[in-house]
């Protein structure tokens, strides 16, 4: 039998293999989990399929996407490509004129939105976006008072469908039939931190190495549960989630909301897991906050064994056995601490945990694997279709991003930027020559090269030591060169620090630092030493919250050589915000923007002043804005050459 080659066939083929004898997917749903076999997935696909093809949908068409992870998104995705179009993610975030960008430059002829938020944000800019004939949403709830012809629901696309299938029975059939591996089946739009998202062109085959290679390294089960909570419009879930699922028979599982992610993770208790770097951050501070509020008990037991767990973690980083006492003195560690506070996050089956996205710091990586988590990091990009390097077993260095996945391969141009190589690399930016002459080359064997923009090196044992981008290392004027991305990882591993961007230029004798505090985190600390505070901007500037921070900052200092080392940092009197352009949808930072919005304060870091005035604009709910003006402290730290 010949091997399927496109996303809809491997589908095809599960369908054919399981039927209706197992689940394919669940979701929770008014406090229930809800399951549907692989059968009735495939009527779902099927119905949804000729729904599009009866409004008009023909091949080579882009259909753009925007909802949160439901069962909906994916039976639409696995239509689209069935129908032979392409798929266009969109981040539920991205606000009308972000969204108008992507369908615009995409010519996306119609749209999935989910619910009435997304509907009216389509509505908002109906007259830029003439291409989009329809408007499919599947989320009914708010939706009974429009009239508007250009919205159709999700239900009557697929009454469409069915009416189709009676006419034709042999059209699905023969739809997924004329897909061949070549056949573009993405367009996975970047997150745009220097300039406009670019849209990576990704076929089926690109797809089906990057899960392939994935798999000779963790092979994936069709018992496997995976909980899809990332993004769908991420290149990453569709790597780690999606495609598993058709490929390997893995079962998707949906959250009820958002904000009962964690929950649901306790409930489905995962084999595998992936959490952008940014979560596990975040999963960091979760921990540290609750054991410090838990019972004496608890906290002692944490502190006696946690020290084990790095003794242990250290070892096996060192491929050193652990003593007999050291190797008992874990299994305490394990039965009292590791094990109930896995169970607590919802790890208790977890075979493997990945990370991506901004790279983790090695203080995070170890932390986790002093829990007993078996934690990865991974580097990858859109264009690589999430697949390039990856932690082993038996091998995790923690200041490195792994060693190359099976059939990709990397090397170091001689100006220090890493190049990938393989079967996965994207196949160019769409309507976009110029970008993808930068990005894109193809050597003498015909093998896809994707120049990646970041700097880094690959050490003796063969494990890829990312820095930082090629165009954001930096260069002081000591001589003494820093990575910011490097720097910032290391502060966020604190509780209390949400954000950090590091600051120093050719013109610059020091580092410096702007900081938003963890406002949630830090708040409950100033509680509990009996600190009164209003608002963000009122904690941000209490004493006693910089010399919070500063214990923070000595620490990543005094593992910096002293050149690189922060001299002076500001606790920012607001958040970085995405809504102002601030930080990426994918929470990256925007430097450029950043560094000019906020030049007075950088100016004040470096001539010496001790606070800064600064003014913000504050935006209600009800649309009103207003200006306040405030100072900000400049927090000065030891140095060589100027000790406190």
């Amino acid at each position: 039998m010949e091997k399927p080659d496109t996303l809809p066939k491997h589908f095809m083929e599960k369908v054919a293999h399981y039927g209706e004898s197992k689940v394919a997917i669940r979701q929770k749903d008014l406090g229930i989990w809800q399951e549907y076999t692989w059968q009735d997935s495939c009527e779902q696909v099927r119905n949804l399929t000729l729904g599009l093809v009866a409004l008009g949908l023909e091949r080579g068409d882009k259909i753009s996407i925007v909802g949160d992870n439901d069962r909906q998104y994916i039976w639409a995705d696995l239509a689209i490509m069935a129908a032979g179009g392409v798929t266009v993610g969109i981040f539920t975030d991205a606000n009308p004129s972000e969204m108008e960008y992507v369908i615009v430059h995409s010519e996306s002829r119609f749209a999935f939105a989910k619910d009435q938020e997304q509907c009216d944000k389509h509505l908002e800019i109906k007259e830029n976006i003439p291409n989009i004939q329809k408007v499919i949403y599947w989320e009914p709830r708010g939706m009974w008072n429009y009239d508007d012809p250009w919205l159709i629901s999700y239900d009557e696309v697929s009454r469409l469908g069915v009416q189709l299938h009676e006419q034709q029975p042999h059209l699905f059939d023969e739809l997924v039939a004329k897909g061949a591996g070549d056949d573009l089946a993405n367009l996975c739009y970047t997150s745009g931190t220097t300039g406009l998202p670019k849209g990576a062109m990704l076929t089926h085959d690109i797809f089906l190495s990057a899960v392939e290679t994935f798999h000779l390294l963790e092979p994936r089960q069709d018992t496997d549960n995976v909980l899809s909570f990332t993004p769908l419009a991420w290149i990453a879930e569709h790597t780690l989630a999606v495609t598993p699922h058709v490929m390997y028979g893995v079962i998707v599982n949906f959250p009820e909301a958002p904000e009962t992610i964690q929950q649901n993770i306790r409930e489905i208790a995962p084999d595998f897991l992936f959490y952008p770097s940014r979560l596990w951050e975040n999963l960091t501070a979760i921990i540290q906050v609750r054991i410090n509020d838990s019972a004496w008990i608890n906290r002692f037991l944490y502190k006696l064994f946690l020290p084990i767990g790095y003794k242990v973690a250290d070892l096996r980083y060192e491929k050193k056995p652990a003593s007999p006492w050291l190797t008992f003195l874990y299994w305490l560690g394990e039965f009292f601490v590791f094990r109930p506070l896995r169970g607590q996050l919802g790890l208790t089956k977890i075979r493997t945990a990945i990370t991506a996205g901004a790279s983790l710091s090695p203080d995070m990586l170890r932390f986790f694997r002093a829990l007993g988590i078996n934690l990865k990091q991974v580097y990858s990009s859109t264009e690589t279709a999430a697949a390039g390097t990856q932690h082993r077993d038996d091998d995790v260095k923690f200041a490195s991003v792994g060693t190359p996945l099976p059939n990709i391969e990397f090397k170091i141009s001689t100006d220090g930027e890493i190049l990938v190589g393989g079967k996965n690399i994207f196949t160019g930016y769409y309507k976009n020559e110029e970008a993808t002459a930068l990005s894109l080359s193809v050597d003498e064997k015909g093998t896809r090269w994707f120049h990646t923009g970041d700097a880094g090196y690959i050490d003796d044992d063969g494990h890829l030591i990312y820095l930082d981008r090629v165009k954001d290392m930096i260069t002081l004027s000591s001589g003494d060169k820093y990575s910011p991305q490097y720097l910032e990882g290391r502060l966020k591993f604190s509780p209390y620090i949400q954000h950090a961007m590091a600051i120093g230029a050719e013109d610059k004798e020091y580092v410096t630092t702007l900081i938003n505090i963890d406002f949630d985190n830090v708040g409950r600390w100033a509680e509990k030493k009996g600190i009164t505070y209003t608002t963000f901007l009122d904690l941000s500037q209490k004493q006693e919250v910089y010399r919070l921070i500063q214990e923070d900052v000595e620490r990543v200092n005094s593992s910096l050589p002293p050149g690189a080392r922060i001299r002076k940092f500001v606790l920012m009197h607001k958040e970085f915000d995405a809504d102002e352009a601030e930080m990426t949808r994918t929470r990256k930072l925007r430097r450029g923007l950043l560094a000019e919005r906020y030049q007075e304060i950088i100016d004040a870091m470096y001539d010496g002043r001790e606070e800064c005035k600064v003014s913000a604009v504050v935006r209600y709910r009800d649309g009103r804005t207003s200006s306040i003006e405030t100072m900000v402290h400049i927090a000065s730290l030891e140095s060589e050459e100027n000790p406190a």
